[in-house]
Order: structure tokens, then sequence, then C-alpha cells
């Protein structure tokens, strides 16, 4: 393995493309405790909120996000861009770079020019399809591209001869033992040994739809023996759940412990967003996907192909209804068999690596330089 003296990671915004770049520094951090990691992001996203408290440093630059028409934006995007990659540049000189992995976001394409002016490697690991807007500008760039699923190289001509590396994850899921695990779990949210547990989770801002279908069939759930542990979103309001309930249904409004509610669950619905796809099927989840219906269907295209191995099974947003809850959910969740057989086929397509298999993806790429 290439030793690396300084990596710049770029990617910001949202969640999807914020948590593989910190699994992938903790990585990096690991097989090379003296490397320099220094961070790209914008203003405004998440980035800020998410890499600091992690410990690395993060910078932040103008990003502006890219006009998909011909208006206005488009004829100042040259001069906006120009400023970006600059400030970008003034970065990668100082840390003296040896490479530029991307992860997408807006934040990323400035960081790309420059690294491109400067005949830097650069490497982008993408997670959908189509891969977003701005991996597709950095890919002109580069042909270092990883992806995280085994299904986009298929679907995606961009894709086609991209390495299939897996997604990033948390160390704290990516080794997690759920069995080992579910004791611990299962006394941290006040729930029984002795019952299934169905995990309700619309990410990490929530999602609307799951939340008021669940709480309003709370009782038919709840009759049936099938506890709930049920994060509401850090950007979702609250919603009423009956309280007379005949075993618990537990609500938290946000969950930075993902592993614990993985642990205690038997049965998971969810949004179809890549690393929640990616977390449920490397610890072998079976999960009910959610796609988020007002998008271009990249998370419907990323929960399929676990659908169909077996691993899960998918409903339009619209669909999901309580009655919908009560004639599926409900026998499901109690149907431990047919839970194992789903966990198994979800964990057959899903991969805990993917952080190893990325810097080894790295690390060849600035070999090859």
């Amino acid at each position: 393995m290439v030793p690396l003296r300084s990596v710049v990671l770029a990617g910001g915004g949202t969640g999807g493309h914020i948590y593989p770049l910190l699994a992938f520094a903790d990585a990096l951090r690991r097989h090379f405790p003296e490397v320099r990691i220094t961070t790209l992001g914008s203003p405004k996203g998440m980035e800020n909120d998410l890499i600091p408290p992690a410990g690395y440093d993060l910078r932040v630059i103008p990003a502006f996000q890219l006009p998909r028409a011909i208006n206005l934006n488009l004829l100042r995007t040259p001069d906006r861009m120009y400023k970006s990659a600059h400030a970008a540049g003034k970065i990668l000189d100082e840390v003296q770079a040896d490479v530029v992995v991307g992860f997408g976001g807006y934040v990323s394409v400035p960081a790309y020019l420059a690294a491109w002016r400067r005949e830097l490697p650069i490497v982008i690991h993408e997670v959908n399809v189509p891969p977003g807007v701005a991996n597709r500008m950095g890919m002109k760039f580069t042909k270092n591209i990883a992806v995280g699923f085994p299904s986009q190289p298929v679907a995606a001509e961009s894709l086609r001869d991209a390495r299939v590396v897996g997604v990033p994850l948390r160390t704290a899921i990516a080794r997690m033992d759920r069995a080992a695990l579910r004791p611990q779990a299962l006394q941290h949210f006040g729930l029984r040994p002795d019952l299934p547990v169905l995990f309700v989770s619309g990410g990490s801002s929530g999602a609307r739809t799951i939340n008021l279908a669940v709480a309003e069939a709370a009782k038919r759930i709840t009759h049936a023996g099938i506890q709930v542990l049920h994060v509401q979103g850090g950007r979702n309001d609250p919603f009423e759940v009956p309280s007379d309930l005949p075993v618990p249904y537990v609500v938290v409004p946000y969950l930075s412990d993902m592993q614990l509610g993985y642990a205690a669950a038997d049965l998971m619905l969810c949004r179809g967003g890549a690393i929640t796809v990616a977390e449920t099927t490397a610890i072998g989840m079976p999960a009910i996907y959610v796609p988020y219906p007002h998008s271009n269907q990249e998370q419907k295209r990323n929960a399929l192909p676990v659908v169909e191995s077996g691993g899960g099974l998918l409903v339009d947003n619209s669909e999901l209804t309580p009655e919908w809850i009560e004639r599926t959910v409900i026998p499901l969740a109690r149907d431990p068999q047919r839970l194992a057989a789903m966990g198994r086929a979800a964990g057959a397509y899903g991969r805990r690596d993917g952080d190893e298999a990325l810097l080894d993806f790295v690390c060849e790429a600035v070999a090859g330089r």
C-alpha cells in the first residue's frame, strides 16, 4: 500500500456524501496515523455540524449549485466556479495534497477542477444511479471511479468501468455483532426481549409519510405483540402516538448511535437512501423500503436489487397506509423464519469493507499517477 502523506476529501450538503467521507477518513487514519487529512465543505452544508466534531480539519470554500438548464445562473457559473476552484487550489497547495477523493455534492466540483489543473490524482466515489451532477462533471477529469453497489455499473453507462468497492461505513456499524449487542440495545430503549421490534426511520431528516402511517397504525401493531422503535428525524414535526398501548412504542427525535437501533430491531421500515441500503445490507437487516418519491427515483433503484435478491420489500410512498402496514408489516414482523431468510439474503448482497476497498483503490491511483 502506497504511503499517503496528505489527502483532501471533498463532499458535503447531505449525510449521503458526508458519512462515507468520515468513514473513509477513519480508515485513512487507521492505516496512516501521520497522514494529513483535509476536508472541503460549503458554508451551509451538514458538514459543518458533522466533520469538526469528528476531529477532522474542515476548510470552507464557496460552492454553488450547478444549474440544470440554460438561464442566468448558467451565465454566472464560469466566474463563480473560477473563484471556488481558486479557493480549493490554494488549500491543495498549502497542504501539499497527494490526491483528492470526492464523494459528491457541489463542493466537490471546485476540488476536482483544482486537482485536474495541478495534475493530481482524483478518485470519485459514487453511490447513486444516475450519478449526481457534481460527480458527473468530475468524471470528465478522471477515470478513477469507485461505486458502492454491484448494480451501478450495469445500470449506468457512465459507471460501466467503475470499481465496485462498497460504501465506507462507520466502524460501529461495519463491525457490529447484532446478536451480541441486542441485550444492551433493548435495555437502552426500554424494550422487551420476548417480543419482536419494528425499527422505523426515515433517515436523519425523517420522513413524514412514514411517521404518520406508522403512528396511525400504532394500535394495530402493538396489539399484534410488536414493539416499535421510531426515529422521528431531525427536521420532522412531532406526531401523536396513543398512550394506552399494550407493548412499548418508543419515539426518539434523532438517533446518532444507529447501531443500537439496528441491534434492537427484527425488521426495519425505512427510506431507500444509499447509506441506509448500504448499512442494512452490510449487517443483514430485513427491511421494507419506502423510496422518497420526489426525485429521479434513485432511492428505488438503490433498494430494488436488494428486494430482487430476497433481502427486503418495496412499497411506493403513496401506498404506505395503516391498512398496508396491517396486511404486510405485521405478518412479516411475526414470522421469524421469513425474517431470518431475508436477513441472510440482505447480508449476501451487502459488504462491510467499503472503507478498506476504497483505500486500496486510492493508493493504486496515487501509485499510478
